[in-house]
Formats: C-alpha cells, sequence, structure tokens
C-alpha cells in the first residue's frame, strides 16, 4: 500500500462507522475513494462525481441549505456527509463549501456492493437520525441493566444468616406454621444438622393443597431434594442470573459445600434502588436540620455512583427527587413539632424539576403552599414560619433559595385554594408573557405533604380549562419555541441557527428545556395530569397532539441528552468542581456528536410541526 492510501485509510479508520470494519474490508474501501479539490464556496457534488455519494471531509468546511436559503447545518473535518446517497430525497438542499476545501468522495452503490456483508454500518448512512437515537437508547437502556452494580457486588451483600431450619421429621402443617410465625416464604429441611433440602410456601400451595395431601404427611414429601445452591464467592448478578434462569426465587448459599446463607429473588431486585431507599430512610430518623445537612452531603456521592453504574437519567431523577422530597417531608415535621398543628388543611407543593421527578443533586428550591379556603387573618403568621423554617432548612441542606423567588416564602405563592383557582384562570384565559412564564413552573405541580386535595381540585379544574383553550395552547407553544435546538457542531463549537459558535453546549435549555416544553404542551392539551416528561409522552401518544411514532422519537431524544447531562454534572462533582448544565462539544466521542445530532434534529423537527399547528 502506497503512503498516501495508508495516510487515507488511518483517518478513515477512526471515523464511524467505518472503525468497525475489519481492516481489509476498509483497505477496499480506501481504494474506491477518489479525491476532490474545491474551492470556497463551490457547490456541491462535483460534476465529475457519480450522482450518489457519500463525502468523508478530510480539510475545510461545507454547508448546507434549505430552498429558503436557511443554514441547516455545516460539514467540518472527518464528519461523513450522507446528503447525496440518496440525493433524489435531498434533490432541494443546496450543499457548498465555506473554504478551500479537501473531500474524499465515494460512490454509494459501490460502497454498499463493497460492504455487503456489514449491515451495520450501511445502516449507519441510511438510518434516519430517529432510527439511529432510538437504536443508541435500545443499547443504553440494556446496558443500564448489564452493568448493574450487581456484578460487582459480593453475595454476602445480600445473603440471609441463619437460615430458617426445620427437621426433616416434621409435617407439612408444621413447617407452614413456622413460615407464617416467623414470617418467612421458605425453610431448609435438615437430618442430624446435615442440609437435604428446601420448602416453600409454594411447593405447600402446589404439591400438598392443590393435590389434597393431607397436612399430616412429612415436610419431605413436599421438598426439593438436592436444591441448586450458589458458592459464597459468587457476585450478586451470578445469583440473579441463576435464579432467573432456572425460575427458582431462594437459593442456599454454601461455602465450601456447608449451608451458610440464603438469598431470594426481592433481595436482588430491590437492591439498585436500596442505598436511595437507605438513605430516606436516614432522613426520617433525623432530629435536627443540622443532621439533615451532614446527610445531604451524601447526595452528590449518590448521583455520581449510579451514573458510574450506568443507571438510566430517569431512574436517577426518581431517585433524587425522592429523596429531596424526604428531607422536605421531615423538615415539615419538624416545624409542625416547633410550631405546634396547622390551624387549617394545607399543602406543601413542589414544582420544576422536583415535582416532574428529573431532579439531578442539589437544585435549587421550587415550592409553595396552597391553603384551605377556610384558612383566617391570623393564621398567615403560622403558614410564613413554616415556609421560613421549611426553605431554610432546604437551603441548609444545599437546595439553594430559587433565584426566581418561586418559594412558599413569597406571599404569592402562599395563598388559599381559592388563590391558586383565580391564578390558573388567569393564566389560561389571558396569556400575557408573565403567565406563559408562571405556567412553565406552576403547570408542574406535586404535593410532597400535606391535603392532596387541594392540589387536585385545582389542577382538574385547570385542565378542563386548557382542553378547551385553544388560545392559551397556541401561545404556549409559541413561547416555548423560543428555545431551539443548535444546527449541531461546526469543529469543536456549538452550531447556532445565526450561523455563529458558543464554545459549550447548554444541555438544560438547549436540549432539555425544549422537550419538557413540548411535552407539557402535550398534556395540557389532552388534559393529562401527568407531571413527569416521559410520562406525558407515553400518555399523549396516539392521541391528536402526538403519535405513537413521535412520542417515541421525543422520548429517546430526551432520554440521551438527560444522560449527557446527568454524566457531565458527576464528572464535575467528582472532579470536586460545581455541577452545570454546559458541555463543551470536545469533550464527547466522535459517535456520541453525532448521536446528539439525531437528538437535536428530533426535537427540531417536532417544533417545526408544532409551529405549524398553531
Amino acid at each position: 500500500m502506497s503512503n498516501e492510501l495508508a495516510d487515507i485509510l488511518g483517518f478513515v479508520k477512526a471515523i464511524p462507522p467505518f472503525d468497525l470494519l475489519p481492516d481489509a474490508q476498509l483497505e477496499m474501501v480506501v481504494k474506491e475513494i477518489d479525491i476532490c479539490y474545491l474551492r470556497k464556496q463551490e457547490d456541491i457534488p462535483p460534476n465529475t462525481l457519480a450522482t450518489e455519494s457519500l463525502f468523508i471531509l478530510r480539510k475545510g468546511a461545507l454547508s448546507y441549505y434549505s430552498p429558503s436559503n436557511e443554514l441547516l447545518g455545516m460539514f467540518s473535518e472527518s464528519d461523513i456527509c450522507t446528503l447525496y446517497c440518496h440525493p433524489q430525497i435531498n434533490i432541494n438542499i443546496r450543499l457548498c463549501s465555506n473554504e478551500d476545501t479537501l473531500l474524499y468522495a465515494l460512490s454509494y452503490p459501490a460502497l454498499q456492493k463493497t460492504l455487503q456483508d456489514f449491515p451495520d454500518v450501511i445502516a449507519f448512512f441510511e438510518q434516519s437520525a430517529e432510527q439511529r437515537l432510538h437504536k443508541k437508547m435500545t443499547r443504553v437502556n440494556e446496558d443500564a441493566i448489564i452493568s448493574s452494580s450487581l456484578m460487582n457486588t459480593p453475595i454476602t451483600h445480600f445473603y440471609h444468616t441463619p437460615v430458617a431450619s426445620i427437621s426433616h421429621k416434621s409435617t407439612i402443617q408444621q413447617a407452614a406454621i413456622k413460615m407464617t410465625d416467623l414470617g418467612y416464604s421458605c425453610l431448609i429441611v435438615l437430618n442430624n444438622n446435615s442440609f437435604i433440602g428446601i420448602v416453600t410456601d409454594k411447593d405447600i400451595r402446589r404439591r400438598c393443597v392443590a393435590q389434597g395431601l393431607p397436612f399430616n404427611q412429612p415436610i419431605t414429601d413436599i421438598i426439593t431434594q438436592h436444591p441448586i445452591t450458589i458458592d459464597i464467592n459468587s457476585n450478586a448478578y451470578d445469583a440473579l442470573m441463576v435464579m432467573t434462569s432456572k425460575h427458582i426465587h431462594h437459593l442456599p448459599v454454601t461455602n465450601q459445600g456447608q449451608l451458610e446463607g440464603m438469598v431470594t429473588v426481592t433481595d436482588l431486585m430491590n437492591y439498585e434502588g436500596q442505598n436511595a431507599v437507605n438513605l430516606t430512610s436516614i432522613i426520617h430518623k433525623a432530629t435536627t436540620v443540622s443532621e439533615l445537612a451532614k446527610i445531604s452531603k451524601m447526595l452528590p456521592k449518590l448521583q455520581i455512583r449510579m451514573a458510574k453504574l450506568g443507571t438510566t437519567a430517569d431512574h436517577v431523577g426518581k431517585s433524587i427527587s425522592a429523596i429531596t422530597m424526604a428531607f422536605t417531608i421531615r423538615l415539615i415535621e419538624m416545624a409542625e413539632k416547633l410550631l405546634g398543628p396547622a390551624p387549617v388543611a394545607y399543602a406543601w407543593l413542589a414544582a420544576g424539576s422536583q415535582a416532574r421527578q428529573e431532579q439531578l443533586a442539589h437544585s435549587d428550591q421550587d415550592n409553595a403552599l396552597i391553603i384551605s379556603d377556610e384558612m383566617k387573618p391570623e393564621d398567615s403568621f403560622w403558614f410564613f414560619d413554616l415556609a421560613t423554617f421549611v426553605s431554610d432548612g432546604l437551603a441548609a441542606c444545599g437546595f439553594i433559595y430559587c433565584p426566581g423567588d418561586i418559594m412558599a416564602t413569597n406571599q404569592k405563592w402562599r395563598q388559599p385554594q381559592k388563590v391558586w383557582h383565580r391564578y390558573f384562570d388567569k393564566w389560561v384565559n389571558t396569556p400575557s408573557s408573565e403567565a406563559l412564564l408562571n405556567a412553565s413552573v406552576f403547570f408542574d405541580l406535586t404535593t410532597v405533604y400535606g391535603d392532596a386535595s387541594l392540589l387536585e381540585n385545582v389542577r382538574n379544574s385547570m385542565l378542563e380549562k386548557t382542553k378547551r383553550s385553544t388560545l392559551f395552547i397556541a401561545h404556549l407553544s409559541k413561547n416555548a419555541l423560543k428555545l431551539r435546538p443548535p444546527l449541531g457542531f461546526f469543529r469543536d463549537f456549538v452550531l447556532k441557527h445565526d450561523g455563529e459558535n458558543k464554545s459549550v453546549l447548554d444541555l438544560k435549555h438547549n436540549g432539555i428545556a425544549p422537550i419538557v416544553d413540548l411535552a407539557r404542551i402535550y398534556a395540557l392539551a389532552e388534559g393529562i395530569s401527568a407531571t413527569n416528561t416521559i410520562e406525558r409522552l407515553k400518555q399523549v401518544a396516539g392521541s391528536r397532539s402526538l403519535t405513537k411514532e413521535s412520542a417515541a422519537n421525543l422520548i429517546d431524544a430526551y432520554e440521551f441528552i438527560s444522560m449527557l447531562r446527568m454524566q457531565n454534572q458527576s464528572t464535575r462533582m467528582q472532579n470536586n468542581k460545581k455541577p452545570n448544565n454546559l458541555l463543551p462539544p470536545k469533550a464527547l466521542s466522535k459517535l456520541e456528536r453525532e448521536h446528539l445530532k439525531d437528538a437535536f434534529k428530533v426535537i427540531k423537527t417536532m417544533q417545526d410541526v408544532r409551529q405549524t399547528s398553531y
């Protein structure tokens, strides 16, 4: 191979999906490359090339435009341009060079023939942004299961010892009585202290009751003899796989052949949320704000751990939100002990990401109070003291005060139910800019503590109005579309719609928020009370507002961008840096950039559809 071909091969080999090819196949691809030199502002493709071509940029830059001359995106070094693999699809797209450019061109029909034994590579060029993103998120969700912490945790963390046992001379009835007294679902059967079998509550139901056996029959008539066991040196994932494959729920643990303990499916399946559950339990036992503040320092560690284990962003958000709720509830309980019982019924509300169960460690606090209409003027002092105690306590635990003062300490958001009814009526009937801003916060509410019916009554009334108010939905849509995803990336910068570049990508405002806004609009238009973004999209799927396919595409985009945000924040916290939503494009791999561009395309498509509907 010539030095020039070797140089081209080394360059192409580093670009996904060509990095999936063996060297011999890659050499065949490289030998089919035509080298093209383009002057600045020269249109693509050159007349000398085949109509159906795939381009790889070696040097320079390309821009492509809509028929109305709107900039749709740019390509830079190492990017693959597939616009002309099927030129009839993009016949109205104009592609030209921004500067002197060096291109590698491949006849696409010839490339398909060369790589006919590598369908995954060809699929990368053929699939739509939605299809590529769905494939990626399917792998992520599978990896979240496979890379579960169970693989890295010894079974000694799970098994119970000593094991409850019963003599082989006992009757079935005696075994049932002992299980009931102990609250266990299985017993080990012993013969002179030797382990000979296992009996479960399922065995009693299926082998005794269902078969009509007398209860005074010996237990040995229904036991499982020589049951499957697992060695104490195994990891928890091995145990789960054994129980899953053998359809059993109890697995004896042995140490050099001797019975050591028992592990159950429930023990293992509950483990993924165990740290969050344990943390919540510790919070409920705290007696002072300083204790809670000390416990709160564990939150970043929990997020880092979950991110390392490949836990989905949805799972992390729900876990962190549940813990934040536990902090809030404990603070309210402390306040009530200090202030005395509430003079009238009330509901402490969470707004924003906590209400949507999408919170990450130490977000700012967004909260409010709905108070019973039976409230008297003098009762306002009690509720102010409650709001102050809880908000100060949350701040001590790392949940900073809301910069926009959307907190229960603000009298505007600490009102009787009838006032909240008026708020929502005004926001829906008169959708001013302030009303639309409030809608983005207060249309995502959940009750943390107190009388949940206070919020439900307000919410139900509000949803009846939003379903009928096309004017409100139109204004809300127009306001939401101000947050647009970037076009993609150009070199190591984020490419904006005006052609300018930024050094960092705001994952929250340019990626997550547009999807959250769309999901809220769909839910309000359909009268759906869910607040979680993924749950909203699932519930509106197949409605007049959103097709099932579009809902699935938005969920994939949301999960992918949320995953990048969570990982970025966790990396910063691990490096003792303050978490934020800003991600430099150069921190992403080439493949991650492609998937993120696919996510942007999904958002843009759905925003364009929304724009044409009002």
